[in-house]
């Protein structure tokens, strides 16, 4: 389907000459010759928002010659002017354990546009979507060569469901490919195959056109593919669902925070090292809702595969994205990753002429700086709860012994007798060290240095200690290649880093379980068992729940953790181990060299590799092409499954969109504190029988065993619903001392937070949640948003929301709301059993104040003043609605 671009064309259409093609473009300096505003200083990655305006200029596309002119303005006053606009990217990411329920939900939609009297094929993706299959693989096998079959076995076996599902979408739906499990992570897939940094199509009118290579994704680390320069950010599948339908994101023009790199990283270090200390300085900097745009000399020693390490972390840092413009170093990783040369003359071209290209004189205008000099990173993990609690290797063993006394108030030192072993249990001993996630596996350079430590390791007769559970999940088969033809997994191995399987494992949560015996210990001594993992999450209750602390670090971190056994230890002074003689071994023995690293990355990391592994992608292997589905229009609902469900929200829905309502006498269903998360509020990973989602499965047959994850199960709302506020660690401020999922009913006795829920809807009560800072922080989880709005509630109100989950919730039809003031969940003195009630909605306005009016458990009542976030106008739309997938059904509706 070609692409549609705005008819006023004449000002800013240019063609460009690549290599004796002819090529049209949207030029940025002919838009200042226009008479437009000088736009020669704005970042690059404002620029790339700014050519999709230009592209995009006439009113049939919601764009105007003022939203281009702001742009300008933006860099007048300094770098702020938050205009609302209208923006497009060019395709939509997906994995799977989002990925299920949007395409849950497009099928749910044209079952809906049949029932309001449209055409089923409105319902298509216009842009290119591309899902891969990257969440569901399950470490039950570990450190043995059986682990990567066996594993793959399984995860067909748990999943076979969602697997013919996707593949139905698939045939149902144009412009939308899967990418078949085994292939390797989403970002890393993404950034090493799927993204060209200039994308280019033909318009209706046949002429091909080039401009930047844009995307959202369904997962928060979609930013990761900034670091080649491709603006992208997360959304929720909810977002990207409506985004594949044609409509634009609404946003405001942001501001864009320079971060200048100085220096150069020295003899020891890694690129990990290098993004943990950037996420501690930008969470205290604050950029929630803001762009960053690294910049300076140093970025000129700066591989790209670190670049995109950091770029990666953009949301554990808050921003919308961390951007890296074009220079030399994106031209020679997209050659050295296989791409056609003709692309990369293009980007090149593109680039100079359109000033998106980073050269010495690359100076723009930022909203605000701030530098680091990288000759001052030293070796760091992060932990035990939050990527950005920050820890300088050489105080790690000194800030767990304080983590244990302040945050955990346990003992250190009390041990527990581990039955059929020789060793005991005690706080602080690693039980998983795992190398996983996009973050770290698609970066050569420590994935290099973990094998490089292996082998040392294994040369001396080291091995990881028996009550650690190891694991080698690759983000791409590219990886293996490299690791084998550096010989460097056969030493992996030894010390029982095994292929695992190619996708997130760990960092998503499914870690799979530890040993019985190991678990029952640490239960027993009610002890902190801690995980070390090469992921970009550390959040509570997510890697496992054996786990109570949970550290980041780089691959080759993970190797030593491994082999020391515990985070009790200073890696810097302490022995980790004895060799083949009883010789005391120290890290520095061990650690590979900055060059022994970069020689084995240029003699095995070769374009070769890329092209040869990606030549096939979409086709699977054997097992993926023997899924067997249908092929229909619709889809057939299985009644019986306990995967993929029919969800209500299309079901009995008019033609026309209903009004915004106040709240009142609303109910308190949950308050919560600051940095409650996604995982907190929609967990991915297992749950027991004892849950409601648990009692759910065990009413229809399900054996524990086939529970599988909260993560592959969400193409199912009864399930979801029931997981929803249901994460391990959650802490209901209603109640004292209680961890997990629970609250209090209408009788004002304890019970689950789903059943509470379902007592209430029963009696017609609208509820809320509390909440404090950074509300939502974390995933891209449309479940957090879907499963808060099934559970009845009408609004969330917080001390601050994180972007993405607050327009989630608006997405879903329930409506955020900030504290003003002063005011907050404790100076209100809330204990759970007030009423509330909202009133001005009926006649809102974007980021409106509202009064609200607390009726407290004695009768006495107090009105404090709210900030609704409903930011945009077409938001409002959205909320009467009851969602923006319900906007975007009457309207195909209506146009067929």
């Amino acid at each position: 389907m070609p692409i549609k671009v705005g008819q006023d064309t004449a000002k800013t259409r240019r063609t460009l000459s690549v290599n004796g093609k002819s090529i049209s473009y949207y030029s940025i300096p002919a838009a200042t010759e226009a008479g437009l505003g000088d736009f020669s200083k704005l970042p690059a990655a404002l620029k790339v928002v700014l050519e999709n305006m230009l592209r995009f200029e006439d009113v049939g596309f919601s764009v105007s010659v003022d939203d281009i002119k702001a742009f300008a303005e933006w860099g007048a006053k300094g770098g702020q002017n938050p205009r609302e606009i209208a923006y497009r990217p060019a395709r939509v990411l997906m994995q799977d354990f989002t990925g299920v329920p949007a395409v849950v939900d497009l099928a749910a939609m044209r079952d809906g546009i049949n029932s309001l009297g449209g055409d089923a094929q409105k319902i298509n993706p216009l842009n290119p979507v591309d899902l891969v299959i990257d969440h569901s693989v399950m470490i039950d096998e570990f450190g043995n060569p059986r682990a990567f079959q066996m594993n793959v076995d399984r995860e067909y076996e748990r999943n076979m469901e969602r697997y013919q599902f996707l593949k139905w979408g698939q045939g149902a739906f144009n412009n939308f490919r899967v990418v078949p499990p085994g292939t390797g992570i989403c970002h890393q897939v993404n950034l090493e195959y799927l993204a060209q940094t200039v994308w280019t199509d033909t318009d209706q009118d046949g002429a091909e056109v080039a401009y930047p290579d844009t995307l959202v994704g369904t997962d928060s680390h979609t930013t990761m593919v900034n670091g080649m320069a491709v603006l992208g950010w997360g959304v929720g599948g909810i977002e990207a669902e409506a985004a594949m339908l044609g409509q634009p994101i609404s946003m405001l023009i942001p501001e864009v925070i320079g971060f200048e790199l100085t220096g150069q990283m020295v003899e020891g270090t890694t690129g990990t090292d290098l993004v943990l200390k950037v996420v501690e300085m930008l969470r205290a900097k604050g950029v929630v809702g803001k762009f960053v745009e690294f910049y300076g000399e140093g970025l000129d020693r700066l591989p790209l595969a670190d670049r995109a390490t950091i770029a990666n972390m953009a949301p554990e840092y808050g921003a919308t994205c961390g951007f890296f413009p074009i220079d030399g170093e994106t031209l020679r990783y997209l050659r050295n990753t296989g791409r056609d040369e003709d692309r990369i003359a293009l980007v090149e071209a593109y680039a100079k002429e359109n000033g998106f290209w980073r050269d010495a004189d690359y100076a723009p205008v930022y909203t605000d700086t701030l530098s680091l000099d990288m000759g001052t990173i030293v070796p760091a993990i992060s932990g035990p709860k939050r990527p950005q609690d920050y820890v300088a290797l050489t105080d790690a063993k000194t800030a767990f012994t304080r983590e244990m006394a302040e945050t955990f108030k346990r003992p250190m030192g009390k041990e527990v007798a581990v039955k059929g072993e020789d060793y005991t249990m005690e706080s602080g001993k690693v039980v998983i060290a795992s190398i996983t996630s996009c973050t770290n596996t698609s970066n050569p350079y420590v994935m290099i240095g973990a094998g490089l430590v292996a082998r040392k390791a294994a040369a001396l007769g080291l091995n990881r200690k028996p009550w650690v559970k190891t694991s080698l999940a690759p983000g791409s088969q590219v990886v293996s290649a490299y690791l084998e033809a550096a010989g460097l997994q056969e030493d992996l191995d030894k010390v029982g880093f095994n292929l695992v399987g190619y996708g997130c494992t760990t960092c998503i949560g499914n870690s799979g379980p530890i040993q019985k015996e190991i678990s029952e210990a640490i239960a027993e001594g009610d002890l902190v068992a801690t995980s070390v993992l090469s992921g970009n999450r550390n959040f509570e209750g997510r890697i496992s729940p054996d786990v109570r602390a949970n550290y980041l670090a780089s691959p080759p971190l993970v190797v030593v953790y491994a082999l020391a056994g515990t985070l009790d230890i200073d890696l810097t002074s302490e022995p980790i181990g004895t060799d083949k003689d009883g010789n005391d071994v120290y890290m520095k023995d061990i650690w590979p060299s900055t060059q022994e690293v970069a020689e084995l990355v240029e003699q095995t990391v070769t374009r070769e590799a890329f092209q040869s592994k990606y030549a096939d992608v979409f086709k699977g292997d054997e097992k993926w092409q023997a899924v067997e589905t249908t092929d229909a229009e619709t889809y057939d609902w299985p009644a019986t499954s306990t995967y993929i469900q029919n969800p209500p929200y299309f079901q009995g829905m008019g033609t026309e969109p209903g009004t915004i309502s106040n709240i009142s006498g609303a109910k308190v269903l949950a308050i919560l504190g600051d940095m409650v998360t996604t995982d907190h509020i929609s967990p991915a990973g297992s749950f027991a029988t004892t849950t409601p989602a648990g009692k759910y499965l065990t009413e229809r047959q399900v054996a524990p065993r086939e529970f599988n994850s909260y993560g592959s199960r969400r193409g199912n709302h009864e399930i979801m619903m029931r997981g929803t506020f249901a994460n391990i660690r959650i802490k209901n401020e209603m109640l004292d001392g209680v961890e997990g999922g629970y609250t209090k009913g209408p009788d004002g006795q304890q019970t689950s937070i789903y059943e509470a829920s379902m007592a209430y809807q029963e009696q017609g009560t609208p509820l809320v949640v509390f909440g404090g800072e950074q509300y939502g922080a974390g995933s891209s989880r449309d479940w957090a948003a879907k499963g808060t709005a099934l559970l009845g509630v009408k609004a969330v109100i917080a001390e601050s929301f994180e972007r993405i989950h607050r327009s989630n919730l608006v997405g879903m039809g329930v409506i955020p709301f900030e504290f003003t003031g002063g005011d907050n969940r404790k100076s209100l003195g809330l204990k759970g059993d007030e009423t509330v009630a909202i009133s001005g909605l009926d006649t809102i306005q974007p980021l409106q104040e509202v009064p609200c009016t607390i009726t407290y458990g004695d009768g006495s009542e107090k009105t404090i003043t709210l900030k609704c976030r409903i930011d945009t106008a077409p938001e409002i739309e959205y909320i009467e609605n009851g969602g923006v997938l319900h906007y975007v059904l009457r309207n195909l509706a209506k146009a067929s």
